[in-house]
């Protein structure tokens, strides 16, 4: 395997996908005049922050041992590579009508499900015994997403 992740580096990814998805929200509430659909883009963006804060309570209580870098990475590259994905394919700026509710919520759909992608193909790239289940658990919390945002899509279509 040529690049192997330790699950902090995953786990700042994650925090920056969550980042990016409270600026994403954040934006699109500013942007609709709907005083329904505002409030639930202002909580989305809530429920963003709040995954941001678990991620980054669990990156905190990792042992030294799952901190460990697996590579030789001077420069901190790979990090920097991860983010650079991160900020490219999730919650990235998007081409759409910010004033409609329902192609916001369909892009977020497509980013919690790029989302999820995203973390699955990290998967084989963390050790199995220091991060394989966090990512699993990161991937649970996102799924929790695509069923709140599936939900509230069916209910501004009806």
């Amino acid at each position: 395997m040529a690049f192997e992740y330790n699950i902090e580096e995953i786990l700042k990814m994650a925090e920056q996908i969550e980042e990016n998805g409270v600026k994403f929200y954040t934006e699109a509430a500013s942007a609709v005049s709907d005083f329904n659909a505002k409030q639930l883009l202002l909580n989305l963006a809530e429920f963003e922050k709040e995954h941001k804060k678990t991620f980054a309570s669990i990156r905190e209580n990792l042992s030294e041992k799952e901190k460990a870098s697996l590579i030789f990475d001077p420069q901190d590259e790979s990090a920097q590579y991860l983010k650079a994905l991160a900020d490219m394919r999730v919650f990235f700026k998007k081409e759409i009508d910010i004033k409609n509710i329902e192609e916001i919520l369909k892009e977020a759909l497509v980013a919690e499900k790029d989302s999820i992608l995203f973390y699955q193909a990290m998967k084989p790239l963390v050790s199995e015994k220091s991060g394989v289940k966090k990512i699993e658990s990161i991937i649970q919390e996102e799924m929790k997403h695509i069923k709140i945002l599936t939900e509230k899509l069916t209910a501004f279509k009806s």
